[in-house]
């Protein structure tokens, strides 16, 4: 699959509207796609093995997209079969009291991974530049000012060793409202359910002009965003499983060697007296 045909990297000419929320590639059916992600989440436990083995590089993944876009759904399907020690999920909801006394980055920043490790970010910084500005508590300088703050960060976790990834789950609002109605109609489902989510629709073009000039002022180089279609649960999990899989393929992983000549193991065991 060419993954790269859905970084966004015409930034400034990125429209929401032209992208296909329903897209779901060259598959004819679910099944076919979920025997292809077998194979794919087979190959993540194996990379991300060697990650952990090697401790020289992490991986950090942030979700993004519209309330009942799937973010926790996504989590829960790609990594579902890696090892959860190497594994790290944060979502991120309203700041505490002590989060606001500091800088936006700063509880964001403690939760980025380590060395030999994946985390995930459902939901992220960039609640800080979306939710404020669609609802006008955040003026333009000011967006400006955190937006240059994130591209340094972004780049200087690139460059000390943190290779960063930005989905874009990109669902319709038709389809957010089946969600939301799913919701209702689901007892196990209604913990789910918050009467804000179907207030804040009532910003929905809002929201999707203040996620494109997200895309314009922070797909940089080292850390892109891609979109991916979320109508279909399926499609957008194996669409963001195989960025990942891709992704890490691409870094120079390999299990680290002995500095010295393999031992004769019989000359480690102290004989018994």
């Amino acid at each position: 699959m060419n993954i790269k045909r859905y970084m966004i990297k015409d930034t400034s000419e990125t429209r929401l509207k032209d992208l296909d929320p329903n897209e779901r590639g060259e598959f004819k059916s679910k099944e076919e796609a979920e025997a292809k992600m077998e194979k794919l989440k087979k190959r993540l436990a194996e990379l991300q093995d060697i990650l952990f083995a090697q401790k020289k590089h992490s991986l950090l993944v942030i979700l993004q997209g519209m309330d009942s876009s799937g973010k926790d759904g996504t989590v829960k399907h790609i990594f579902s079969g890696i090892n959860p020690q190497g594994f790290i999920v944060t979502s991120f909801k309203k700041p505490s009291l002590e989060e606001e006394a500091h800088d936006f980055l700063w509880r964001v920043h403690m939760k980025t991974p380590p060395k030999g490790y994946i985390a995930a970010f459902n939901r992220s910084h960039y609640e800080d530049v979306l939710v404020p500005r669609v609802h006008g508590s955040l003026k333009k300088e000011d967006a400006k000012r955190r937006f240059r703050y994130i591209r340094q960060f972004e780049e200087m976790l690139a460059e000390e060793g943190t290779t960063v990834i930005k989905l874009f789950l990109h669902i319709s609002k038709e389809k957010q409202l089946e969600k939301i109605q799913e919701r209702l109609h689901d007892p196990a489902k209604h913990w789910k359910f918050d009467a804000s989510d179907l207030q804040e629709r009532e910003y929905w073009d809002d929201y999707q002009k203040a996620y494109e000039d997200v895309f314009e002022q922070s797909s940089i180089e080292k850390a892109p965003w891609y979109w991916i279609p979320a109508n279909h649960r399926w499609y957008r999990n194996y669409l963001a499983l195989a960025i990942v899989v891709k992704t890490l393929e691409g870094l120079d992983l390999s299990y680290p060697k002995l500095n010295t000549p393999t031992p004769d193991i019989s000359e480690l065991i102290s004989p018994r007296h």
